[in-house]
């Protein structure tokens, strides 16, 4: 009885010890395919303060998590389970549908471009404190919807990662780098937004150096917002025309992408000790501006058709 026992605890120390190289073997997995998402991580993190700036301070903390539990259900009930399904049957569409959504948020930083240069505003000229509850689902919807095709973008990226890992190990990694990464972005969100909060708190204190650092962190925060919106809209041209480009030479079209590999290490071999940070301007700066070109045709196709006709039809 002792011996069958003693087999027992030590199958269940075999099992214990396969399930923890299996966990350390998922989060490192993890780890490697969310480092390789990091540059749509930066901007979702860059695009999501705008969606919050102007409410009252008691409603930021709240819209952000109404935001981050909308990402993670994005993630992981509907991003995650569609990538392993197209993954595993159908791997060749996983491209135009990210294309599909790149071109989406192409259209959304145009439209913003657009909207700054022309005055044509949608939205109400009011602070978004003063516009009411419908304003708020409408923001937070909007968010949403954003955050679905970064999500895609990031989910996908992590997933080619540990492609020629097991059906069930690729699941279990995709949903830790849901967890990180929604964890992240919006955490770095609400200390973005709240920075404010702090910097009044600090201008309290009795130390010299705390009501200075405090009173900056107060009167720079606004600024701060300001320049996010606008490198929210810049980064949503940059991550989708890099899905565009990307997507278009995994279809068999090379040349766009091609060029824009070739100018990066002409860059780079030309920049020295500052070439790696050159080449990756010279890229981000071909998809944003292939984003702005196929986001302008979109807007224009949204906005200015219509209108014309509705001009032409009123004469």
């Amino acid at each position: 009885m002792s011996g069958g026992l003693a087999a027992l605890l030590d199958d269940v120390a075999v099992l214990a010890r396969l399930a923890a190289a299996s966990v350390d073997d998922v989060g490192a997995a993890a780890g490697r395919a969310s480092m390789k998402a990091t540059g749509v991580v930066v901007d979702d993190a860059a695009v999501t303060p705008r969606y919050v700036h102007g409410f009252a301070a008691e409603r930021e903390l709240p819209i952000i998590k109404r935001i981050a539990i909308g990402s993670l259900r994005n993630k992981l009930l509907f991003i995650l389970p569609a990538a392993l399904l197209l993954s595993q049957f159908v791997p060749w569409l996983l491209t135009p549908i990210l294309m599909l959504g790149g071109t989406y948020l192409c259209f959304e930083g145009a439209e913003k471009i657009y909207e700054m240069v022309s005055g044509h505003h949608e939205e109400s000229e009011q602070p978004a404190a003063a516009q009411g509850k419908e304003h708020e689902e409408r923001m937070v919807k909007g968010a949403i919807r954003t955050d679905f095709i970064l999500s895609a973008e990031i989910m996908v990226i992590a997933l080619n990662e540990v492609a020629d890992e097991p059906l069930v190990s690729r699941g279990l990694i995709l949903v830790v780098v849901a967890l990180m990464i929604t964890a992240l972005v919006y955490g770095v969100v609400a200390l973005i937004v709240k920075m404010d909060d702090i910097g009044l708190h600090l201008a309290q204190r009795d130390s010299g150096a705390a009501r200075r650092i405090g009173r900056g962190l107060v009167a720079g925060m606004p600024k701060l917002l300001s320049a996010l919106a606008v490198v929210g809209s810049v980064a949503m041209l940059w991550v989708g025309g890099h899905i565009l480009l990307v997507g278009v030479d995994e279809l068999g079209w090379h040349a766009p992408y091609e060029l824009v590999h070739h100018l990066e290490e002409a860059v780079h071999d030309a920049a020295g000790a500052l070439g790696g940070v050159l080449a990756w301007t010279v890229n981000t700066l071909a998809s944003a501006i292939v984003g702005l070109a196929v986001g302008a045709v979109v807007v224009a196709v949204l906005h200015l058709v219509p209108r014309r006709e509705k001009a032409d039809a009123g004469h």
